[in-house]
């Protein structure tokens, strides 16, 4: 083990005993004001034997590399409120080498983070401050801005922005990947104040944004019912070379269909394909019950089409509602179209059907079925006459 190794793990086993009863204390306040859970005592069992199976794992370095099984674990307890056994087994880390690398550390931060364990978490985060003081070494960018990533899954925003700060203060200039962290963080919250003194932190250090800084954004203007606005911020980042991506398109499409703008829905759904950007699963599936809502199944027939052709696995009941529409509508053709279109390939079954005469209602619906009926009649004579019959 070189001297820095063994400074830092000395470092983190004295300060982990120093805390540990600060630790248990609070962890035991946390499960006294917690329900205790309905869940039968073999299922308790059940995650002992899981965390004391996680324990043995986690000491095979190769399994300390693997972040799902870590997060799963912690999930899984979290939703039984067993948080004894999460602070074990996050604990136990600590004996290994691995917590001498700050990205290693900064994901035990988080998994606390993800838990609910805020006490926990802002432990290990007093220890990852002290590194540089304590240690004379220095975290490289990657660990800030997965300190940054954890703030904000533990929606600590103010400590997320502050990590800025402590990173210029030891040499480190922030980068795109930190401003996209904080910017997606912050809209979400809708924090949209201190995200535009960001955008002028960003422009200030000469970071130039890309689609990923700007979609957080988008979103956030489409869910505050500034549509107009949205669209300008579009046609900046096209000014600016920063082409919008399928999240952009879907959040103008989504707001327009919230809106009931058939037009402009269908205008910047072209708009995307013309722009060569493939439309995806939540395109259609927003753009179609919309469609279907303002009963133009010409149009859905389109989009049913191009759902199929691109194979696209969307809702069977969605396409349903377009084949029923287009039957109602006495457009028995494009009914059939899809009907076969659907059936007919090998990557998902639809199952689609036409309406049986005996579900339908109304004029329109009657004439469909009795039109049916008939060519399905001279379909079978043309049939029987072919082969002799």
């Amino acid at each position: 083990m070189s001297s820095f190794t063994g400074r830092l793990h000395k470092f983190f086993s004295t300060a982990a005993s120093a805390t540990s009863d600060t630790v248990i204390s609070a962890t035991k306040q946390a499960i006294a004001t917690t329900p205790k859970p309905t869940k039968p005592i073999s299922q308790l069992g059940k995650l002992k034997l899981l965390a004391k199976n996680f324990k043995k794992s986690s000491k095979n370095p190769s399994f300390r590399f693997r972040i799902p099984y870590y997060e799963s674990t912690v999930f899984r307890l979290a939703a039984a409120k067993q948080f004894l056994l999460i602070e074990d087994i996050l604990e136990f880390q600590k004996q290994f080498e691995d917590i001498t690398n700050e990205r290693f550390t900064v994901r035990i931060i988080s998994l606390y983070g993800k838990a609910g364990m805020f006490d926990n978490a802002r432990k290990l985060e007093v220890l990852f401050r002290d590194l540089p003081e304590k240690l004379g070494i220095k975290p490289d960018r990657v660990s800030y801005n997965t300190l940054i990533k954890s703030y904000c899954v533990m929606g600590s925003l103010e400590s997320a922005v502050g990590v800025v700060e402590l990173m210029e203060s030891n040499g480190l200039e922030p980068d795109l990947i930190t401003f996209n962290t904080l910017f997606d963080a912050l809209y979400r919250n809708k924090k949209m104040d201190d995200a535009e003194k960001l955008w002028v932190l960003m422009e200030s250090k000469n970071v130039v944004a890309n689609v990923r800084s700007y979609n957080p954004k988008l979103r956030a203007l489409v869910a505050d019912d500034r549509i107009s606005e949205a669209v300008d911020l579009v046609e900046e980042m096209r000014a600016k070379e920063v082409m919008p991506d399928i999240y952009s398109f879907n959040a103008l499409i989504q707001g327009f269909c919230t809106e009931k703008n058939f037009e402009q829905a269908k205008r910047w759904y072209e708009e995307l394909v013309k722009c060569d950007v493939a439309p995806d699963r939540v395109t259609y599936e927003i753009m179609l019950p919309f469609v279907c809502d303002m009963a133009n199944f010409d149009y859905a027939f389109q989009l049913c089409k191009d759902v199929l052709n691109s194979r696209h696995r969307v809702s069977v009941s969605v396409i349903q509602r377009v084949v029923d529409g287009l039957a109602k509508d006495l457009k028995t053709e494009e009914a059939k179209v899809l009907v076969d279109l659907a059936n007919a390939n090998n990557y998902f079954h639809y199952k689609l059907k036409l309406q049986a005469e005996g579900s339908c209602r109304g004029a329109k619906c009657q004439s469909f079925c009795y039109f049916s009926k008939i060519e399905s009649i001279v379909k079978r004579d043309v049939e029987l006459r072919a082969g002799g019959g």
